[in-house]
């Protein structure tokens, strides 16, 4: 796992993940990535597509990261949420180990697992919902730091929460997000609607 001591710098190589809108009846959805150096220089996108509610998230993330050029360079791989693409959640213990890369997940509001666990097992098999409510609880203790007048939940995999803390801070320029994801967010939001909509 790639060790990150001493201050972050302003231009730490960040990959940024988010999903793509979809409707009821799709069976897949895009992944956008964007690779940043910090909160201010777009390096590069990447993409690929995941199943609707299906359990290849963490698989193709890891392909993704792999596979770019910019992999040598990267320092933390940040995902919007633990699930893309409805409940594809993605083990973010697995994602870092087989990358060797840290990895942080944004989220906007403290999650409910109670929530989340009555809305998996209302629409999927006993056993999927208990593996994937597994998965959710793996990733571990969900950390706060502010930014800005508002706080901004994470968890994270192979670094210090006070580290992830300053990637998160460094990273968010623009927004009340870290722009790897919020541009990743705006990209997916485009191709499949044709305009970018909804918050960012």
């Amino acid at each position: 796992m790639k060790r990150l001591d001493g201050k972050i710098k302003k231009e730490i190589r960040v990959i940024g993940i988010d999903d793509s809108p979809f409707k009821k009846s799709d069976k897949e959805c895009m992944i956008i990535g964007t690779i940043y150096r910090g909160g201010n220089y777009i390096d590069g996108l990447v993409s690929s597509k995941v199943k609707i509610d299906g359990n290849d998230a963490t698989k193709i993330i890891i392909g993704l990261v792999k596979k770019t050029r910019h992999y040598g360079q990267l320092s933390c791989i940040m995902l919007d949420g633990i699930a893309l693409g409805g409940f594809n959640v993605v083990d973010i213990n697995e994602l870092g180990k087989e990358t060797g890369i840290p990895v942080v997940v944004i989220m906007r509001k403290l999650p409910d697992l109670k929530k989340i666990d009555r809305a998996l097992k209302s629409f999927m098999k006993k056993g999927e919902a208990e593996k994937r409510m597994k998965i959710i609880r793996k990733a571990g203790n969900i950390y706060s730091t502010r930014i800005k007048d508002r706080r901004v939940y994470f968890q994270l995999s192979g670094i210090a929460p006070s580290k992830a803390g300053e990637i998160i801070r460094v990273t968010t320029t623009h927004s009340l997000i870290p722009e790897p994801l919020r541009v990743a967010h705006l990209i997916a939001s485009g191709i499949i609607k044709g305009e970018s909509k909804g918050r960012a």
